[in-house]
């Protein structure tokens, strides 16, 4: 198995995994690592470590060196060069007028390239704007269109809980954020409360969804009958955090949190089952009584006994005129 430790480029950025070779880094340590985009400086944040190959990409990269005075001196002149980047990045896009928001620069560590990340509604026509931006700076300028949740990262903030962003602080990717997540928590689905700050639905909500889907398919479901410790009621509530529902008693009317290993089924069909009926007759003949079942439709008992039909004759229709016709005629006598 390799041995690997793991480096962020910039802060909450996605881990990448490095062959530290003969060094062994601590945890914050700066060092120099080769990438496809150049030389670059990043920060140890997991110790030397073995990993299954299929855990990682391979061939790895190796560490380069330790960072020196000299290149942690380099790292803070390039990011005073993007402060400066972004001044006149600004700028230059007043000037030619650019349906843009600049978010972001990043100057790499060797100095050959600038990028600048931005935000637009559709594409935009920048060539212009690269030329002046090569002349100001005489190097490589790239510019890379970014989303909004790429740009909160970037920029910031507070969020709805009051703590700074989570995509700010420890998250590296950005993972699919479904309404239905929403839906299976219970929340109200009301977009201001449910969205963030990029005005996208909260990546929080994907943090408990998988514990919320658990106990959705282990408890019953709103409105079906179960029986407690304190007696048989109804699901009238959930409560997934303390893995309970909310039970309404029907003999108190009192409302319970029950846990789901102390409720379990109402089975009322079984005490619905009709009891054989036993009638007691005396037969002539034999000067005593005897008790039968009753059973079938010739022996029921009067409540359970089907309606007998009287035999009237065809029916008639009223609207049908009658074939026959009487005589008025009299009757003779011969």
């Amino acid at each position: 198995m390799p041995t690997v430790i793991g480096v962020v480029l910039k802060k909450a950025g996605k881990v990448y995994f490095f062959d530290p070779g003969s060094l062994r880094p601590e945890p914050e340590d700066k060092i120099v690592v080769e990438t496809n985009r150049g030389t670059e400086i990043g920060e140890v944040i997991a110790v030397a470590r073995e990993l299954p190959a299929e855990e990682v990409i391979l061939p790895l990269k190796k560490v380069t060196r330790l960072a020196t005075s000299d290149d942690i001196a380099k790292d803070e002149a390039n990011k005073s060069r993007e402060r400066q980047a972004s001044r006149v990045g600004h700028e230059r896009i007043r000037k030619h007028a650019l349906p843009m928001k600049l978010v972001e620069t990043e100057c790499l560590f060797d100095g050959s390239k600038i990028v600048f990340y931005f935000t637009a509604e559709g594409r935009i026509d920048f060539r212009e704007l690269v030329k002046d931006l090569a002349a100001e700076f005489k190097t490589r300028i790239e510019m890379r269109q970014i989303g909004v949740r790429d740009e909160a990262k970037a920029i910031g903030g507070l969020g709805p809980c009051g703590r700074d962003l989570c995509c700010r602080t420890f998250l590296a990717d950005f993972e699919p954020v479904s309404i239905k997540m929403a839906k299976e928590q219970n929340l109200p689905l009301n977009p201001i409360k449910i969205s963030g700050v990029c005005s996208r639905l909260m990546c929080c909500l994907k943090y408990e969804n998988d514990a919320y889907v658990d106990f959705r398919k282990r408890a019953p479901h709103m409105g079906r009958d179960v029986s407690t410790p304190e007696g048989i009621g109804r699901v009238i509530g959930f409560c997934a955090p303390k893995d309970a529902v909310l039970v309404g008693l029907e003999e108190t009317n009192k409302q319970v949190q029950v846990l789901l290993s102390d409720i379990g089924p109402v089975d009322r069909q079984a005490a619905r089952k009709t009891p054989e009926v036993t009638a007691k007759t005396t037969e002539p003949g034999r000067g005593s009584s005897e008790n039968r079942k009753v059973s079938g439709d010739r022996n029921a008992t009067p409540g359970n006994r089907p309606p007998r039909r009287r035999n009237r004759g065809p029916r008639r229709d009223p609207k049908k005129p009658d074939t026959e016709t009487k005589s008025n005629e009299p009757k003779t006598s011969s």
